[in-house]
């Protein structure tokens, strides 16, 4: 399913990035990507709802020059098949901060040590409703 692509953004650290949408009725997984370009992700973070061997669970992975980092795995999963839900984050040179629906939070290192967020994308069984930052 397609879904939306930013690029030459200029998100600074500490500015919150919301991604807002609707799960797809029969999910599988979707991604949102943030970082400098497609080879390079501060984060990979992928909802599975059954996908690659996890079920509703969150994966998170970095990439530096298309080489993946180390997973992690979150096993609070808020997300519903067919429901509206919006997702944060918001990051600095250490590390980035997820809030899912329900303020969970938890952390995931910046591998890349970016500076800044200038590509954004969101794939797989999800309608972006709305990306905003504040």
């Amino acid at each position: 399913m397609p879904g939306i692509l930013c690029t030459k953004l200029r998100i600074p650290p500490g500015q919150r990035i919301s991604v807002q949408g609707k799960v797809a009725p029969a999910a599988k997984s979707f991604v949102v990507n943030l970082g400098k370009d497609k080879d390079d992700y501060v984060l990979h973070f992928n909802g599975r709802f059954d996908a690659h061997g996890d079920t509703r669970t969150i994966v998170c992975n970095s990439r530096s020059k298309g080489q993946w980092g180390t997973e992690l795995r979150e096993s609070n999963f808020p997300f519903q098949e067919g429901s509206p839900t919006e997702v944060f984050f918001t990051h600095d040179k250490k590390e980035v901060t997820i809030t899912l629906p329900g303020n969970h939070q938890f952390k995931f290192p910046n591998a890349l040590a970016a500076e800044g967020i200038e590509f954004i994308c969101v794939e797989g069984d999800f309608d972006v409703t709305g990306v905003s930052f504040a």
